[in-house]
């Protein structure tokens, strides 16, 4: 390195009391702007693949200055890579002002933790804020500073394909989860702790709500629908601490929230006083022009800036017409300031003034990336999200029972997920892999494909049929690839591929057992497989230790104990379907209303196939004894929901009691059932416990007609049970 290169990266390395005002009064215009874009990978120097540079500079119109000066990097991860490239960039750029990078670890880094829709059937806190503790110990020593996640959209559409990354329906549960995110990430010392990254909650907002489950499409929602739906686990990731918010694609009351000011600059900045990074999603500040509120790349850099878009992802808007912006005097250079300090105080909060490679170290690197203690809990989290569907006396699997496992999850490696990209699939556990080491050298387990995800050969179907004729019970693995869901995954049939409903159907027809379980990102359309299967798990996709968390389900090493936290549809022309929906006034079975004039499809039920709390056990479960402390409550008193549970079963599980709450008569139409509470219980065989929840009046309030937050005095019902369908109701009523 020459003098000058050392000189600079001393300069970076030394400046504890850094000014970040003063350092930004010696920018000149351009590099401030510089800092606010961000660019991928191949545009550095130092980096793999930094060949390709050529090419995505003309296209954006980039210059070498710029990439000299920009603020942050897009998908940089590898400690050495890192080092190499911050190394360069600290090197070129006068002031030695360090890079972020920033990367997509959703869940997990190397070590892949089930997708986000699975970690929120798990109904477990602790273990959430786990797996993302874990990515991002393994992120921070890789050379990552900031994550995109959580993401925290609700979702009611299961034929959008990104409901695989969020946690569900639910705006309390998605809350929860938001927050214990949000503390696995970044921790309580995010400038001390060297194993944190800083969080970038998304996607702001209501992106969960597009028309048609349709990626990047419209969206059309009230102030009212947004606060009590949308925005609470947005608001909840804020309050956490969460350093940075990225934006949504779809519009806001008509505006592309990229340019949204009454939505970032009113809401975001004013009335939640965040003050942190606004970082847009890829191309979307461009994309203000297709939306059809900028008519060239000038407008759409002006009402960004304006709105309040700190950083422009992959895009080059603001480097292109920010300067002449100024010149004309339609922006504030006062703006540029602000976001340009918003900056810099994540990259000194993060140590990178004084250490501009922060934790990234390639021989630690090799040590904790991808652990067997990481992977431990990668397998017990795994475990702890899938499903048990249905089961009629097919589960657990005996192991002296001669088993087929066909399928095209049978030997597939393909369980990691959408966005796992720095995950290994040739690491990740197969279903025959798990179930081999499972069952030993000793017992014998007959394998075969049956056919690909889409498509069979004759060769299949017969080495398939040949496989469960020889077999006592035939275990199916089926689903999606993963890039059937995800980002632009949007399918409108939610169904599996035909060829593997065919595959059921013969080998069924050859009298076996049937287990199925489903590797997908979506709740599906059961139909095909529900009618035939004896025993349904879903597995989502379970990340690296898929095999040996299925296989000890099946088995019964592990009681299935995830719950739904998204409604199975019965058909997707009901879809959007979610549990807390609002009434109508001629409700299904209206009892002075004939059947035709109801509110009611008349070729399928109203209710979901399975709903949100829905799971099963190896265990059962009774309810008994569900009371209150009382039938009214103040605004002061606390109301005393108990309930006692007691495992009537033949084997030790755990159980999630599920609070909710009806109010009666609202100042606006209110929710059928919200869930309020949750308690998970573990009870041995004979075993029972009471479980206590306690109400309070701010647990009663919603946001009314005129956006004011509060309760009403009235009727309401509290329901306790194990899921939002079966349960007790305990009528009880307010008093003001």
């Amino acid at each position: 390195m020459s003098n000058h290169n050392t000189t600079q990266t001393q300069q970076a390395q030394s400046r504890k009391d850094i000014d970040l005002n003063g350092l930004i009064k010696q920018m000149t215009l351009d590099e401030k702007i510089a800092q606010l874009i961000q660019l991928a990978v191949p545009f550095y120097e130092g980096a793999v693949g930094a060949g390709q540079i050529t090419g995505p500079m003309e296209s954006l119109g980039i210059t070498e200055e710029t990439v000299h000066n920009s603020g942050s990097v897009l998908g940089m991860a590898g400690a050495q890579d890192v080092i190499n490239v911050q190394r360069t960039h600290l090197s070129n750029n006068r002031h030695g002002i360090p890079l972020l990078m920033m990367a997509d670890i959703v869940h997990g880094f190397k070590t892949i933790f089930p997708v986000p829709l699975a970690i929120g059937c798990s109904w477990d806190m602790e273990l959430a804020e786990l797996s993302a503790a874990i990515a991002a110990k393994e992120a921070a020593v890789s050379g990552v500073h900031v994550t995109y996640a959580p993401m925290v959209d609700l979702v009611r559409d299961p034929r959008w394909g990104r409901v695989v990354e969020s946690t569900g329906e639910d705006p309390y549960l998605n809350s929860l989860y938001a927050r214990a995110f949000v503390r696995g990430f970044q921790g309580s010392d995010l400038a001390g702790d060297m194993d944190k990254v800083a969080a970038c909650v998304k996607h702001f907002a209501a992106y969960g709500a597009a028309e048609g489950g349709r990626d990047y499409n419209t969206v059309d929602l009230s102030d009212r629908q947004m606060r009590e739906f949308y925005l609470p686990a947005y608001k909840a990731a804020l309050d956490e601490g969460c350093e940075m918010v990225m934006t949504s694609f779809n519009t806001v009351d008509g505006v592309p929230a990229t340019g949204n000011s009454k939505l970032m600059r009113k809401l975001l900045r004013e009335e939640w006083g965040f003050d942190g990074i606004l970082i847009s999603d890829w191309g979307a500040v461009k994309e203000l022009i297709a939306h059809g509120i900028a008519a060239d790349e000038s407008e759409a850099a002006l009402k960004a800036i304006k709105a309040g878009v700190d950083i422009e992802m992959m895009t080059s808007c603001y480097v292109s017409h920010l300067s002449e912006l100024v010149a004309s005097k339609e922006v504030n250079e006062e703006l540029i300031d602000e976001a340009v300090l918003r900056i810099l105080k994540l990259k000194h909060k993060l140590g990178l003034f004084d250490n501009p490679y922060r934790a990234a170290d390639p021989k630690r690197e090799a040590e904790v990336v991808f652990c067997d203690e990481h992977r431990d809990s990668a397998r017990e989290l795994a475990v702890k999200s899938c499903v048990l569907l249905k089961n009629d006396g097919a589960l657990p699997l005996s192991a002296d029972r001669k088993i087929a496992l066909i399928g095209p999850f049978a030997k597939n490696s393909d369980v990691l997920g959408p966005w796992s990209w720095t995950g290994s699939k040739d690491a990740a556990v197969t279903m025959e892999a798990g179930m081999r080491n499972r069952l030993g050298d000793a017992a014998e387990l007959l394998v075969a494909e049956g056919c690909g995800i889409e498509s069979a050969t004759e060769e299949q179907w017969q080495e398939a049929l040949a496989a469960a004729t020889a077999a006592d019970i035939v275990v199916l693995a089926l689903g999606e690839h993963s890039d059937m869901s995800g980002e632009a995954g949007c399918r409108a049939d939610i169904r599996l591929p035909g060829i593997q409903l065919e595959l059921i159907r013969k080998i069924k027809a050859l009298g076996k057992q049937v287990v199925a379980v489903l590797f997908n990102g979506r709740p599906l359309d059961l139909h095909g497989i529900y009618e035939d299967a004896d025993a349904i798990l879903e597995a989502w996709y379970p990340g690296s230790e898929a095999g040996s968390a299925v296989a000890a389900l099946l088995f019964g090493d592990a009681n299935p104990s995830g719950r739904l936290t998204m409604s199975f549809p019965y058909s997707v022309g009901q879809v959007p379907v979610y549990y807390n929906a609002y009434n109508t006034g001629r409700p299904q079975g209206a009892p002075d209303a004939q059947v035709r004039y109801v509110s009611q499809y008349l070729d399928i039920p109203n209710e979901p196939l399975l709903p949100f709390g829905f799971g099963l056990s190896y265990s059962e479960f009774a309810y008994s004894e569900a009371s209150l402390s009382s039938e009214t409550m103040t605004e002061s008193d606390q109301l005393k929901v108990t309930v006692k549970i007691t495992n009537t079963g033949s084997v030790a599980g755990v159980e999630t009691v599920q609070l909710y709450v009806r109010d009666l008569s609202g100042e606006v139409v209110r929710p059928v059932k919200e869930l309020k509470d949750f308690r998970k219980v573990e009870l041995q065989p004979g075993e029972s416990s009471v479980v206590e929840f306690v109400l309070t009046e701010q647990q009663l309030r919603y946001y009314h007609s005129d956006l004011a937050h509060e309760s009403d005095a009235g009727a309401f019902v509290a329901f306790a049970g194990p899921n939002s369908k079966t349960n007790a109701a305990l009528p009880f009523k307010l008093i003001k």
